[in-house]
C-alpha cells in the first residue's frame, strides 16, 4: 500500500524533520524565512513564484466545501496550504495563526488544510471531520491519507505551510510554528503587487461548513471523579467550561466558566477558559486545578468561594523553547494537557514541550521534572530523557505513569529518579498499532489517558477506540473494552476516541470525546452505561443573554379565565425525547397570566403536546416560556443532545377570545 511505503520512508526522514519542525527549530517563536520549494531560501523576497502549483489529485475527500477545489478556480487568491495531522500538538498550535490570517485577509486569502495522516486512525475522513468541528476550522480541508499531495509538494514535516500566489505559482514554504509572523509580510507584498496588476479576486469562496448539533457536552477531554464528595468534574472542552455533576445521578450542580472562549479570572459564571483538559482536586476537596490548554495556563478554582484565578501561565504560549523554570506567577507554559496533585506538588503533562513539569505549590516554583524538550523516546536520566507529547498522568506510589501519545507508549517517571517504559514499542514515533502483549510487545495508537485502580493501569487507547489495562509490575497489556469506533453500552461497549479516565467506587469514568458523553464502566463486570447529565441549563440560560432559539407567535386573542397552552415538540426521523433526562419548562408573564404551581415544570418521558394550564386576566401582555429539551438518536439513546427554545406569545385577553393556544418547535437533527 502507498501509505505503508510512505510511512517506512517517513520513519527515518520525517522523524528527523519532525524534531526540527516540532521541537524548537522552526517552532514557536521562529522567524525563519519562507523557503522556496525550487529556489532555496529566498531571503524574505516576495517575488511571485516561477513554478505552477500542482493540482489536487482527483478522488480525494473534501470537508467544509461541497466540491473539490482546484488552483485554476482559485486564481486571484493568495492560497496557503497547511500540511497537518490532527494528533500533532504543533499542528494544533498554528490553528490560531491560521484563523488570524483568515480574519485579516478574508477577501484575498484562502487557507486549505491538507490532512496527511501520521496515524492510521487519522486517515479516516469521518475522524478528520470530527477534528475540524473540535477545533472550529472553517476553511476547506482535503483528506490526503495516501500522501499524494504531500509528495507532490515535497513536504517533510508536520506542520508545513506552502504559499501560492494569485497567478497559481508556488512562492515558498515554512515548517514549524510561528506561521503568522513568517507569512504575513509575504501575503502583504503579494496582495500589493497583484492588486496593482488588477489580478486580485475578492469574491468570497463558497463554503459548506460541517454542522454540529448542540449537546450537553462538546468533545469532553478529561474527567475527575471525587468519591468523597460524590462529584464528577467534566472538562467540557469545546464549551470551554467545567461541568460538575452528581457522581451517580448525573444532575449538574455547578458550571465553572462562562462557556465562551477566553482568558479571564473571576466568578464561576464569568471566568474564561480555552479548551480545558485535565484536572486535579485538593485533598480537602475545596480547590480544583484545571489544565487550561488553549490558554497555556493552569487555573485554580476555589469551589467554596466560587472564584477562579490563574495559578501559573500568562495566557500565551511560552516564547522560549523549551519553557524556562520560574515562579508560578511569571512562568510561561506550553499546552498543559493533564494534571496530577501529589501533596504540595502539582505535576503537569506539558504536551507542547514534550515534558512533565512540577509546580511546587509550597515553594511558588514551576520547573521541568522530566524531558529535555526534544521529541523522542529516550529513557533514563529525567533531565535528558526525550518524551513525545505526554497527555495523561497517573500515580502509583512514587511512580508517575504518563500516556506518551505521539510515541504510542505508556511510560513512567520514578519521582526523583529516571524515566522508563511500561508498555508499547518504544522504538520511535512511528511504532504504533493495536496489540496486546507483554511490555514492548504491546501496541497502542495515540493514547491520551491513564488511571491506576485495583492493581491495574487503565489506558484510554484513544485512536484504537479502546480501554486497555496493564499490569504495572510486568507490563502485561490486554484489551478491556472497545474496538471499532462507535457507541454501544452493555458488556460489549464501543467508544469513539476516548480521551480521559478516572476511577471511583469500583467504576471507571470515561470522557468519550467524539461521542460527547461520559461513559461509566463497572470494573468487576465490564458492563458499560452512559451517564446522562441534566440540569446544565439552570446555569447558562440567563434571561438577558438568551442563547437558544426564540419562537415569536402572532398575537393571540384569548378569553379571560382558565386557558391552556399546548406545547408541541417535533423530532426529526431517528430522534426522540431522552427518557433518562427531564424535559423542563419555565413560564412567566407580564401581568396577564398566572401559572401558579405550573410556572416551572419538569417531566420525564413526556408525551406531546403538553398542556400548560394558565389563568388569564383582561389586558395585553406577553407570555414567555423557556423550554429545555433533552433528546437523543434512536441508535444512541443515551446521547444527550440539548435544544433550548423560548416561546414568546403576545396575547390580548378579553371578550370573544379562545381558551387555548398552540406553540410548536422542530428540534434539529444530530449531524
Amino acid at each position: 500500500m502507498v501509505v505503508t511505503t510512505v510511512r517506512r520512508i517517513l520513519a527515518f526522514t520525517a522523524f528527523v524533520l519532525l524534531v526540527a519542525a516540532c521541537s524548537g527549530e522552526g517552532g514557536a517563536g521562529s522567524t525563519e524565512d519562507i523557503v522556496s520549494t525550487t529556489e532555496g531560501i529566498i531571503s524574505g523576497s516576495t517575488s511571485p513564484g516561477a513554478s505552477a502549483a500542482p493540482e489536487f489529485p482527483d478522488g480525494l475527500d473534501w470537508i467544509n466545501v461541497d466540491r473539490p477545489l482546484s488552483f485554476a478556480e482559485l486564481r486571484g487568491k493568495v492560497v496557503l496550504l497547511d500540511f497537518w495531522t490532527y494528533g500533532c500538538i504543533n499542528c494544533i498550535h498554528i490553528i490560531p495563526d491560521l484563523m488570524r490570517l483568515e480574519e485579516e485577509y478574508a477577501d484575498e486569502l484562502v487557507v486549505i488544510g491538507v490532512h496527511s495522516a501520521k496515524f492510521d486512525n487519522e486517515g479516516s475522513t469521518e475522524n478528520i471531520r470530527q477534528v475540524v468541528l473540535r477545533y472550529g476550522i472553517e476553511h476547506p480541508v482535503v483528506n490526503d491519507s495516501d500522501f499524494q499531495v504531500w509528495n507532490a509538494w515535497g513536504a517533510r514535516a508536520w506542520p508545513t505551510i506552502m504559499l501560492v500566489d494569485p497567478a497559481g505559482n508556488i512562492v515558498g514554504g515554512h515548517s514549524g510554528e510561528g506561521v503568522y509572523d513568517v507569512v504575513k509580510p509575504v501575503i502583504d507584498s503579494l496582495i500589493e503587487e497583484f492588486d496593482q496588476l488588477g489580478l486580485i479576486d475578492r469574491s468570497p469562496l463558497d463554503l459548506n461548513l460541517e454542522p454540529l448539533a448542540d449537546s450537553v457536552l462538546s468533545f469532553p477531554g478529561k474527567v475527575l471523579a471525587d468519591a468523597a464528595g460524590g462529584r464528577l468534574f467534566v472538562a467540557d472542552t469545546n464549551h470551554h467550561r467545567i461541568v460538575v455533576a452528581d457522581l451517580e445521578s448525573g444532575e449538574v450542580t455547578q458550571v465553572i466558566g462562562s462557556g465562551n472562549r477566553g482568558f479571564g479570572d473571576g466568578g464561576l459564571a464569568e471566568a474564561g477558559f480555552d479548551q480545558p483538559q485535565g484536572m486535579a482536586l485538593s485533598a480537602d476537596g475545596t480547590l480544583l486545578y484545571v489544565a487550561d490548554l488553549g490558554n497555556h495556563a493552569v487555573r485554580k478554582v476555589d469551589l467554596e468561594s466560587g472564584l477562579v484565578t490563574t495559578l501559573a501561565g500568562t495566557g500565551e504560549q511560552a516564547r522560549s523553547y523549551p519553557p524556562s523554570a520560574g515562579t508560578l506567577e511569571d512562568v510561561e507554559l506550553n499546552s498543559p494537557w493533564d494534571l496530577l496533585l501529589d501533596g504540595d506538588t502539582l505535576y503537569v503533562a506539558m504536551a507542547g514541550s514534550h515534558q512533565v513539569w512540577a509546580l511546587q505549590l509550597d515553594a511558588d516554583l514551576a520547573l521541568p521534572a522530566a524531558g529535555s524538550g526534544l521529541e523522542g523516546v529516550v529513557n533514563g536520566d529525567a533531565g535528558t530523557a526525550q518524551l513525545a507529547q505526554p497527555s495523561g498522568l497517573a500515580l502509583l506510589g512514587e511512580r508517575l505513569f504518563f500516556a506518551d501519545s505521539e510515541s504510542s507508549t505508556i511510560r513512567y517517571l520514578d519521582i526523583g529518579g529516571d524515566v522508563g517504559l511500561l508498555a508499547g514499542s518504544g522504538n520511535g514515533l512511528f511504532a504504533f498499532g493495536d496489540a496486546d502483549g507483554l511490555g514492548t510487545e504491546a501496541r497502542f495508537q495515540h493514547p491520551l489517558g491513564v488511571v491506576v485502580d485495583g492493581g491495574y493501569v487503565y489506558v484510554a487507547d484513544t485512536y484504537n477506540n479502546k480501554i486497555k489495562r496493564i499490569d504495572p509490575d510486568s507490563g502485561a497489556t490486554e484489551t478491556f473494552l472497545g474496538g471499532e469506533a462507535g457507541w454501544r453500552d452493555g458488556a460489549d461497549a464501543l467508544f469513539y476516541e476516548p480521551g480521559g479516565l478516572d476511577a471511583a467506587n469500583g467504576k471507571l469514568y470515561v470522557a468519550d470525546t467524539n461521542n460527547h458523553a461520559v461513559r461509566v464502566i463497572a470494573l468487576a463486570t465490564g458492563e458499560t452505561s452512559t451517564l446522562v447529565l441534566y440540569g446544565v441549563e439552570r446555569f447558562v440560560a440567563a434571561d438577558d443573554d438568551y442563547n437558544g432559539t426564540v419562537v415569536t407567535a402572532e398575537t393571540v386573542q384569548l378569553a379571560a379565565g382558565e386557558a391552556t397552552i399546548l406545547v408541541e415538540i417535533e423530532f426529526p426521523p431517528g430522534h426522540k425525547v431522552n427518557d433518562l433526562a427531564p424535559f423542563s419548562m419555565r413560564w412567566r408573564s407580564e401581568g396577564v397570566a398566572d401559572f401558579g404551581a405550573g410556572a416551572e415544570v419538569s417531566l420525564v418521558a413526556p408525551e406531546f403536546p403538553i398542556e400548560v394550564p394558565v389563568t388569564l386576566a383582561p389586558g395585553e401582555g406577553t407570555v414567555v416560556g423557556d423550554v429545555t429539551i433533552y433528546y437523543c438518536t434512536t441508535e444512541a439513546e443515551s446521547l444527550c443532545l440539548i435544544d433550548e427554545v423560548r416561546f414568546e406569545i403576545p396575547v390580548e385577553v378579553g371578550p370573544g377570545g379562545t381558551d387555548s393556544v398552540t406553540v410548536s418547535h422542530f428540534v434539529p437533527a444530530f449531524p
